[in-house]
């Protein structure tokens, strides 16, 4: 995957991490898994929204 335009291998990564701390009982590296799958989502969003702005400038 050359272009990580959808956030999914940041995800992927954040839900390891976050399992890891829990399992660990490490609360900082629970954390940093869920701050990291918040990351992917965000990318979604964005490339979602830039896919909707190329949409409306197709169609005006």
């Amino acid at each position: 995957m050359a272009s990580d335009k959808h956030g999914i291998k940041d995800k992927i990564a954040g839900k390891l991490k976050e399992t890891e701390g829990k399992v660990t009982n490490d609360k900082t590296r629970e954390g940093e898994g869920k701050l990291q799958k918040l990351k992917g989502k965000v990318k979604d969003e964005v490339n979602d929204l830039k896919e909707s702005i190329k949409g409306n400038k197709k169609e005006g």
